[in-house]
């Protein structure tokens, strides 16, 4: 199971794996205080993409249609998707955006991923 959480609330034991999925580190938290596996910074939109958005809802639908093809053109998610096949996996953001973050974004991307079926090797 995928899950999201603000970096700002406490760490609970149904998290599981913790990655930090930000390009930039969060305001008020200092790098020992915040208990996760790894800062992914690589999975996060790049800088242009993140600045565009502004964490705009209008532009929500766009964001995440330039954000999957980033995420395609790299495998930065890999780490996240070996840990999320042992168990559960929390991805922390900064936004106060709860309903538009790049988090949720990576979620929904990671879970349309699971869906696709893989090829055979016979056939494909």
């Amino acid at each position: 199971m995928i899950k999201v959480k603000r970096v700002y609330e406490p760490r609970d034991p149904d998290d599981g794996s913790r990655f930090l999925v930000e390009r930039l580190w969060p305001r008020g938290i200092k790098k020992e205080d915040l208990q996760m596996e790894a800062w992914l910074k690589d999975v996060a939109p790049s800088d242009g993409l993140r600045r565009w958005f502004g964490h705009d809802p209008a532009k929500w639908r766009e964001f995440q249609r330039r954000y999957f093809a980033e995420l395609k053109m790299k495998d930065a998610s890999r780490l996240i998707r070996a840990a999320a096949r042992h168990g559960n996996v929390t991805l922390l953001y900064s936004a106060r955006d709860e309903e538009h973050n790049n988090a949720l974004a990576l979620k929904a991307y990671l879970e349309k991923q699971r869906e696709v079926p893989r090829s055979s090797k016979r056939g494909r």
